[in-house]
């Protein structure tokens, strides 16, 4: 028997049901009932939107019959669960009693402006910590391309979702990597726009100007389209841009670009290496890069020893803005409350310093964008963990894991410029591994015209997990 056929992609899906070939509600109950099949195993979801999703898939398809053309209207999509739905509760990973929310994010109310119909929430680490998908108050949510191995995160839920096809497309949110390690540990592409460019409401900005939401989807185009129809700002918002359209840089030639190829890790303060899996992969990503006129020379950013000093205060400041709106901090791992120790002891003049370093540190690493167009490195250090990689450890033990891992991403968080991973092939073992394209303020047009073209030579879209449903 074949398997079942998979959800097309987001544009694809768009386009199906404003020529009427499909209705929304037959899509919309196809992805809950691939939600219910796999949950016991992925647990991609904490919320499943049952009546919700196909009551507004009803009025999606009553609205496309009367002519309206929204770019999404009536597909479906997941949001990560620290994004606010009205009429659900926002627990970002953590156990506890949490009040139902009366407002819908910004990024919400744009994607129901857009028609689209939200079916869930996707799971998160507490509070999105960890580059695992996993917690007491949830389980392990796991990779549809191994039961064995985490997804990623923090955007993990929404990582597998997309992977195994339960959704078209994802809404996650990148503070350390949160969607590019995800998106390099499931074979997807994962965008982390220019800070400002999508308006983080109803916080003025989140974990102190390092996290911004971004798109999780199969190709170039889905993740650019999505990540059009939720840029934009609210009047609360402290940091802002002006509207572009990425999807217009798809398919468009990007020139011959002079492409830094990085594989010196960051300064951490715990080992970090390079595994030989990961630098096989990238060294054939960089061939590629050559063969479609590319000038590639290996150059490392100047990041600087010190360069961790200013995301640490701004991280731990944010976990511990978030443990007071839990309704019962005690019951937050051992780990978040030592973290929100530390952020508590940071606040004040180490927190103004990290922030004030800012643009001493744009400048310091900008320098390579004088010889160079775009950066690329790996997106992680390894290849997908274990579920498990961090169960029933301490907080020094777990920053061992988690920094060796994933070191290569989170400076440009720091910096707030925009990066994209973008897979680059599979190790032997059959694990994915990303790479990441990163450019310095307001280069999402340039870099996504990269990714496309090296998304039209690789393919790598169309190859696909095992259903889980």
């Amino acid at each position: 028997m074949s398997a079942p056929a998979r959800p097309r992609g987001l544009a694809d899906t768009a386009n199906d049901l404003a020529n009427g070939t499909v209705t929304s509600h037959d899509l919309v109950r196809t992805a809950l009932d691939r939600i219910d099949a796999s949950q016991a195993e992925l647990n991609a979801f904490r919320v499943v939107r049952h009546d919700s999703a196909l009551s507004e898939a009803a009025d999606a398809d009553r609205r496309l019959a009367a002519g309206d053309r929204r770019a999404l209207l009536g597909v479906p999509v997941a949001i990560k669960d620290d994004t606010d739905i009205a009429g659900e509760t926002t627990m970002f990973g953590c156990a506890g009693t949490f009040a139902v929310k009366e407002h819908d994010a910004e990024v919400v109310r744009r994607l129901r402006d857009a028609g689209a119909v939200i079916v869930g929430k996707t799971h998160s680490p507490e509070l999105g910590q960890w580059p695992l998908t996993g917690g007491d108050a949830f389980g392990h949510t796991r990779s549809p391309w191994s039961r064995d191995h985490t997804p990623g995160g923090s955007s993990g839920g929404s990582a597998a979702a997309v992977a195994a096809g339960l959704v078209p497309a994802a809404l996650g949110s990148d503070g350390a990597g949160s969607v590019r390690i995800p998106a390099s540990w499931s074979n997807l592409v994962g965008i982390k726009p220019q800070r400002g460019r999508i308006s983080m409401w109803p916080d003025a900005e989140a974990f102190q100007g390092l996290t911004t939401h971004g798109p999780l989807a199969r190709t170039v185009a889905d993740a650019a389209l999505l990540l059009d129809v939720v840029s934009g700002n609210h009047p609360g918002d402290r940091h802002t841009r002006e509207k572009i359209t990425v999807s217009d840089a798809v398919g468009r030639d990007p020139g011959r670009l002079k492409i830094a190829l990085s594989l010196k890790l960051p300064f951490t303060a715990t080992p970090t290496r390079l595994d030989p899996r990961v630098r096989i992969r990238l060294a054939a990503f960089a061939a590629t890069l050559r063969d479609l006129g590319h000038d590639v020379t290996l150059a490392d950013p100047d990041y600087g020893i010190l360069f961790g000093l200013s995301f640490l205060p701004r991280s731990m400041a944010g976990i511990e803005d978030w443990l007071h709106r839990l309704p019962d901090p005690a019951l937050a791992d051992v780990r978040t409350r030592a973290n929100a120790r530390t952020g508590r002891m940071l606040h004040g003049a180490p927190l103004r310093a990290a922030r004030g370093a800012e643009p001493h540190l744009r400048r310091r690493v900008g320098r390579i964008f004088d010889r160079f167009d775009v950066v690329v490195t790996p997106t992680t250090a390894t290849p997908p963990l274990p579920v498990n990689a961090i169960d029933d450890i301490g907080g020094w033990a777990t920053d061992k894991v988690i920094t060796a891992a994933c070191p290569c991403a989170w400076p440009w968080n720091v910096l707030g410029w925009p990066g994209i991973s973008v897979p680059a092939g599979f190790t032997d073992e059959g694990l994915p591994v990303g790479a990441q394209l990163l450019g310095s303020e307001d280069s999402e047009p340039l870099l996504v015209s990269l990714a496309s073209q090296l998304e039209s030579v690789l393919r790598w879209h169309e190859r696909t997990p095992e259903p889980w449903w």
